[in-house]
Order: structure tokens, then sequence, then C-alpha cells
């Protein structure tokens, strides 16, 4: 399935959550889910189906669980986990307790999410996605993707100096690729097929080639230098808005309906 630490990982949090929640089934997705998992450097996505929703004293543990399971192994900072009761698993509106990036909170389950665990979603304990969540259709698949792009990626290349940062610089550039493709064939690909994709979309090969070695190169480069996140940005922004707008108005022309308001 996966390296002997992440194995390790995944079994110390089932044993971690099962004892205090009503727990019908743990899944992963993501990475590890779609084959294209790199320990320490991919994010570990899961969803833990609950019989129903948590209490708060249930809440309480799962906060405890995480915070503990961080402390004692630096890769379960990279474990994100969503908490889906079962009543509320069908609408893809509903916001779900979530444990992500140190910190507990609430969001929805997207559709993208839906249909990676429909298509090679990995059961770690319990039942299957097929038998908790309804499918996606395609329609529902793109609909998604397209107003992520335009509702969330589009507005984003207004906060300039969020995309010094790597995370920023990642999931703008391999959203885009992935929702391209998903847009246009409506099927899923895995980060490192969005690496080709990028450059045959025409991004900046210097951004694409920084992307791959910090993702997939041994041992992982160095921090990049001042100078070099400046220029990505710049390179990076360049890019972005007019692909998006490009990508977003050609879905919709294939769709026969106005363009999304920017």
């Amino acid at each position: 399935m996966t390296d002997d630490a992440t194995r390790v990982l995944l079994d110390r949090f089932l044993g971690a959550v099962r004892p205090s929640l009503p727990l019908v089934a743990l899944w992963a997705h993501g990475s590890l889910g779609g084959g294209d998992y790199q320990p320490g450097r991919s994010d570990l996505d899961l969803i833990a189906v609950v019989a129903r929703p948590c209490t708060a004293e249930e809440e309480r543990a799962v906060e405890d669980a995480h915070e503990r399971l961080e402390r004692d192994m630096p890769l379960a900072a990279k474990l994100h986990c969503s908490y889906v009761a079962v009543p509320e698993a069908a609408d893809p509106g509903q916001d779900h307790l979530t444990w992500a990036h140190q910190e507990l909170f609430r969001r929805p389950v997207t559709p993208v999410t839906r249909r990676e665990l429909h298509e090679f979603g990995l059961v770690i304990h319990g039942l299957t996605p097929a038998s908790v969540l309804p499918p996606v259709t395609d329609e529902e698949l793109k609909g998604f993707v397209a107003g992520d792009l335009a509702g969330y990626w589009r507005p984003s290349l207004e906060f300039p100096e969020e995309y010094q940062e790597d995370i920023w610089i990642d999931l703008s550039l391999l959203t885009l690729a992935r929702a391209t493709v998903t847009l246009r064939e409506g099927r899923l690909i895995t980060k490192r097929e969005a690496l080709d994709v990028l450059t045959r979309l025409g991004a900046p090969a210097e951004v694409v080639d920084d992307i791959r070695r910090r993702r997939y190169e041994t041992p992982t480069p160095a921090p990049a230098s001042p100078e070099w996140r400046t220029r990505r940005a710049a390179l990076t922004l360049d890019y972005l808005a007019p692909a998006i707008d490009r990508t977003v108005s050609a879905h919709d022309s294939r769709r026969g309906r106005p363009q999304h308001e920017r």
C-alpha cells in the first residue's frame, strides 16, 4: 500500500480514533489513493465515516487524538481527515468536522474528493465509499471544478504575496492542469501527470521544473532563495490569470452557458 512509516501512522490513527467514535469506515483519497503519494511531502488525505454527527465531547477527543499523534510522529502533521456522518454524507454542500493544518474546523467533502473515493479510494477500515456516498455525475464534477477556478483561484491572484510560498505555487498550477483535463475529458489525473499537462499548456518551464524537483527529487532540494521566490511568483501570476480565464471560458462555451462572472 505505501511505505512503512505511513502504514504505522495509519494504524496508530485508526487505533486512536476508533475507541472514541462510532466509526464505520476510514478511507484514503488524494495522492495515497491515486498512487502518487510521496512520504513526508504529500498530504495524507483521509475520510472517517461515523454513524452519526460527533458530540462536543467526541470532537474534543478527535482534536486530542490528532495533537497526540503530531507530538509523537512528525509525519502526522501531513495527516488531514474529515469526519463524515452517514446521515449527512449524501449532500456535497454539507460541512463536516475536519482536522487539517494543525486545527479543527468544518468544510465540505467536494465532488472532486467524492469522485476520487469512488474511482480509487483506499479502504483502510469498514464500509466502501460506494456503500455510503452517491455517485458524482460528470456534470456535477465539471461544474464544481469550473466554479473552483473562477470563484477561488482567479480571485486569489489579487493577493500576490501569497504566491511567495511553495504551497500556493504548487496548488494553483497543479489545480489548473488537473481542472483542464477534467473539464475536457471528464477524468481525474494525478499531480505527477499534471506536471506534463502544464508543459503542454505553456506554463513557465522553470516553474514547472521547480515543482517537479521539490515534489519528486531525492534528496529534497534546498529552500528557494528570496530572489527566486519573487521571480517564480511573478511568472506564475502572469501565466495564471489568462490561463484560468481561457479554461473557464472554454468550458462555458462547450456548455452553451454565459461566462462565469469575474
